[in-house]
């Protein structure tokens, strides 16, 4: 495993990060216990640092059985949340959304959860399209001032929003905005018109959601799996449904087969050379290993050419250099 410098943190993170939405059964489509245990320790013997979830998660229960995981070794990762949408099914008005009230009753109810003192970077899931962003930016101050948190992110924001709220506390010399967590795969670019600029230009880390498209890029929807495209609902899934996207996936599975490894596993690498943190959702040891299996996949510069060229919004875009670490030659990683 490679690590990377954070944005203009201090934090050296993994080149992968886990995501944990499936830990747990509360939505009726996850991992048990013991699955969540196996996965997460077997992501922690791979190197990787960088956890993933949120109050929402399983109704709580992700927090909850990542709480029990990290006793006596909290220290050894970045623990990251969020909140916005309540920990429970229903939950009230007062405690969903982005005001300082539902920050301060979210981040006490996940501290609970999470049986730890203070959390490593706590996101605000999503905009709530009420709460202004000088609200958020000093609540999240509050926060750190008490020790509760010690960075800010915003996940699922646009690039305009994401900016004010930078743009907000660097003026107020409030606790940073110090990253950006988005979705962002061969299916779904639309960030590269805005957002990973802006992160770059802002000097933020950046976490990417759903590298796989809810796992239509590992072709076994072909094959009549149901998975994630039926066990939620349908939610964070992008069906391949288009011309364009049975011509992605098979230039994934034709990569693949050239270099004698798994869909996914092209997909992740892919995702890897724009200089964010994929990030990787397994529901179970099987799917982990190979999800995992990508930090090991080196994409040609033709490869990855072929691959922008087939998912490219813009027809006419150029071409790019291979980037990051898919290259193996990240200026930022670090041994």
């Amino acid at each position: 495993m490679k690590y990377t410098v954070f944005g203009k943190t201090g934090l050296r993170v993994s080149q992968i990060a886990l995501g944990t939405g499936t830990f747990g059964t509360g939505w009726g489509h996850g991992a048990d216990p013991e699955t969540s245990q196996a996965v997460f320790d077997a992501y922690a013997e791979a190197g990787g640092n960088f956890i993933d979830t949120a109050d929402i998660y399983q109704f709580g229960q992700s927090e909850e059985i990542l709480g029990t995981l990290l006793a006596g070794r909290r220290e050894n990762f970045v623990l990251a949340t969020k909140f916005t949408n309540g920990a429970v099914p229903n939950a009230d008005r007062l405690v969903t959304g982005n005001s300082r009230k539902a920050l301060v009753d979210s981040v006490e109810g996940s501290l609970k959860r999470l049986k730890t003192d203070r959390i490593d970077i706590y996101w605000v899931h999503h905009p709530d399209g009420v709460t202004p962003a000088e609200e958020i930016v000093r609540g999240f101050e509050d926060l750190a001032r008490a020790g509760k948190i010690l960075y800010a992110g915003l996940s699922n924001f646009p690039a305009w929003r994401l900016a004010r709220a930078v743009t907000l506390a660097e003026l107020t010399h409030a606790v940073p905005i110090a990253a950006a967590q988005f979705e962002h795969s061969l299916v779904h670019r639309q960030p590269e018109a805005d957002l990973f600029a802006a992160v770059e230009a802002l000097g933020l880390g950046a976490v990417t959601w759903s590298p796989l498209g809810g796992g239509m890029l590992t072709g076994k929807y072909r094959h009549g799996e149901k998975g994630r495209a039926e066990g939620m609902g349908g939610r964070v899934f992008q069906p391949e449904n288009s011309e364009q996207r049975t011509r992605i996936l098979d230039t994934v599975l034709a990569i693949a087969g050239e270099l004698g490894v798994s869909a996914d596993q092209v997909a992740i690498a892919w995702a890897g050379t724009h200089g964010a943190v994929p990030m990787i959702g397994p529901r179970s040891l099987d799917q982990f290993s190979s999800n995992i299996g990508a930090i090991a996949v080196e994409l040609s510069a033709d490869q990855l050419g072929r691959l922008d060229s087939v998912s490219s919004l813009d027809p006419s875009a150029p071409a790019r250099e291979p980037a990051a670490w898919a290259s193996g030659e990240s200026a930022k990683a670090i041994a």
